[in-house]
């Protein structure tokens, strides 16, 4: 895949480049298109160049960069790897074009068509979940070919895991296709990273007798690349879990009173005060509202709207209860137009905080990555690696 590295790595160059030209130029109209100049034509005339120049390097050493291996079947490791390098092209590519929609349809018809969210959310999503499956088979396949015994060995128990979770989040009364779908792959996921690393702590612990936990850590430190990979990828599941959340996520926004109640979801809310401060950084207003779930009292929650006299612009400091399960979100948007009543604006964002676990699950991951592999050249050699007597005395030396 040496032809496929150097696109990769040029392509992301050029579209950097691209994206600094966007927003720069003012060719699309965005909160991310923050400035309007003569400089755009400059990026434009940069990209021709560098484009021409880099194709022209790639194809004249083509025959340096031939493959001395080639695919022997589809159903292998290094296909999966194929097919997620094609998958994010196309992912790639669907925000390419729904990004420069609006100016290409303005240049062929003379009307600014605009693509908005539900447009990248029906491309995006089967896409997304595509790769959250290459995720978890990817490590189930063998190099060089796999054997349909091995498929279905391999297979069995994560599907029929994923098919059953499905199942019961659809009695429960779960409806939402993607959702399900997503769920179910994420269990087969992690299910499949779960089973490597209990193979290999199982059979350290079979030499050893470690428990499992401290032979799973042994494990890690002998193959630091590989396992520490399966936590980058456990990291990606905890990641899709929050994803998935969002196609449950409430939102209201209601003018209320001092005494006056209102709620969203199992939330049950209740303006007390309104305040009224000032400092010589800003003047501010806030709501403090006692919020109860399913008649359980939370405690209250007191969001801000601050105006700052330096800058002469008003931000709002939103109110946040986190909560693993899902987190509530309260902004005070302003006063209505006779001052007596709140605006107040409410969102529940279910299985959000799992995406930031997914952060320091993927950090860890990456820092286990790094990690030099622990080598014994007596007894605990990694597995399917042959060391010599001749290299061992040597690394000891």
């Amino acid at each position: 895949m040496k032809v496929w590295n150097m696109v990769l790595v040029s392509g992301t160059f050029f579209l950097c480049i691209f994206g600094t030209f966007l927003t720069r130029s003012g060719i699309v109209s965005s909160v991310h298109a923050f400035a309007q100049s003569s400089i755009g034509r400059w990026f434009v005339g940069f990209l021709a160049l560098t484009m021409a120049g880099t194709v022209y390097l790639i194809l004249s050493r083509l025959d340096y960069l031939k493959t001395e291996a080639r695919l022997e079947s589809v159903v292998s490791r290094e296909s999966s790897f194929m097919f997620n390098n094609l998958i994010l092209l196309a992912a790639a590519f669907a925000i390419l074009w729904g990004t420069l929609f609006p100016v290409l349809s303005e240049a062929v018809t003379g009307e600014k068509i605009t693509v908005g969210p539900p447009f990248f959310n029906r491309i995006n999503i089967p896409i997304g979940l595509f790769l959250l499956f290459l995720t978890g088979v990817g490590p189930l396949f063998a190099w060089r070919r796999t054997s349909l015994e091995s498929l279905r060995r391999n297979f069995q128990w994560p599907l029929l895991g994923a098919f059953v979770l499905a199942i019961g989040l659809f009695a429960a009364g779960m409806r939402h296709p993607y959702a399900l779908m997503s769920f179910g792959l994420c269990l087969f996921v992690a299910w499949t990273i779960l089973v490597e690393f209990y193979k290999g702590a199982r059979a350290i612990h079979a030499k050893s007798g470690e428990n499992l936990l401290l032979a799973a850590v042994e494990l890690t430190r002998r193959n630091t690349r590989r396992y520490g990979g399966y936590v980058v990828h456990l990291a990606i599941v905890l990641m899709f879990i929050g994803f998935t959340g969002s196609a449950f996520n409430k939102d209201t926004t209601i003018e209320v009173k001092v005494g006056d109640h209102f709620a969203l979801g199992h939330y049950q809310m209740q303006v007390v005060d309104l305040k009224d401060g000032d400092n010589d950084n800003y003047s501010q207003s806030s709501a403090v509202i006692e919020v109860s779930k399913d008649g359980q009292p939370l405690g209250t929650m007191a969001p801000e709207r601050r105006f700052y006299k330096a800058s002469r612009q008003g931000t709002s400091e939103v109110a946040i209860r986190r909560r693993l399960n899902e987190d509530l979100y309260l902004n005070f948007a302003g006063k209505s137009d006779d001052n007596e009543r709140a605006v107040i604006q409410a969102f529940v964002f279910p299985l959000v905080s799992f995406i930031w676990v997914g952060f320091w699950v993927l950090a860890l991951g990456t820092l286990i990555c790094l990690v030099p592999n622990k080598v014994k050249f007596q007894y605990a050699r990694l597995p399917g690696v042959r060391v010599t007597e001749k290299y061992a005395a040597t690394a000891k030396k």
